[in-house]
């Protein structure tokens, strides 16, 4: 179950202003995970990926990915939500570079999250660590897709796209599996009270 779906459960039918708010909420931490990074080698770490699983826990695979794509929206209209804006481009320019595909992983990722903790897959520290490399590995369907066009279909795409990402993304798995059971766990024992 979600955490929404715990709510839900404890607290009966969510009502459209609390889903607008979860929704807006979630694109504002798109946002943020986009703006700040952790130094890692031998690239830094961005944690727009860990948001977009954890919306996905959180929200359940249609509110979580309504957050991700109101966050998608507002980079298209122009708003400097993406990493490197606006000192890089902004708009639908931006989205068309080479990380638009990854941009539409999160989305992915987002819905794949939340589908595979609603199938009950995310049960325990394994379980819900298996869900985030999933839907982290999620991203890079779109993600490796688009960028090829830039780079080629070979060993430069993956030296480019996927290599120097997979530690960053096992951390994130890592913390992932780690923080969400716990923070459920926590929520639960709070909503049923």
């Amino acid at each position: 179950m979600t955490f929404l779906d715990h709510w839900t459960q404890a607290r009966g039918k969510t009502g459209l202003g609390l889903k607008l708010l979860l929704v807006a909420t979630g694109a504002m931490l798109m946002t943020l995970s986009a703006k700040y990074q952790v130094p890692l080698y031998p690239v830094p770490l961005s944690l727009q990926t860990l948001v977009a699983i954890g919306l996905g826990f959180a929200l359940g695979p249609v509110l979580g990915g309504a957050a991700v794509l109101a966050y998608l929206l507002q980079g298209a209209a122009g708003l400097p939500v993406f990493a490197g804006t606006p000192q890089l481009g902004i708009g639908i320019p931006y989205m068309a570079g080479p990380t638009g595909g990854f941009l539409v992983g999160f989305l992915v990722a987002a819905v794949v999250a939340g589908t595979l903790v609603r199938t009950g897959m995310a049960r325990g520290v394994i379980g819900t660590m298996v869900v985030a490399l999933v839907a982290g590995a999620a991203v890079y369907i779109p993600g490796l897709l688009w960028l090829g066009g830039f780079t080629g279909f070979g060993h430069r795409l993956l030296e480019a796209g996927l290599y120097p990402f997979v530690l960053g993304d096992a951390l994130k798995a890592a913390i992932a599996a780690i923080a969400f059971p716990a923070i459920g766990s926590v929520l639960q024992k709070h909503i049923s009270h």
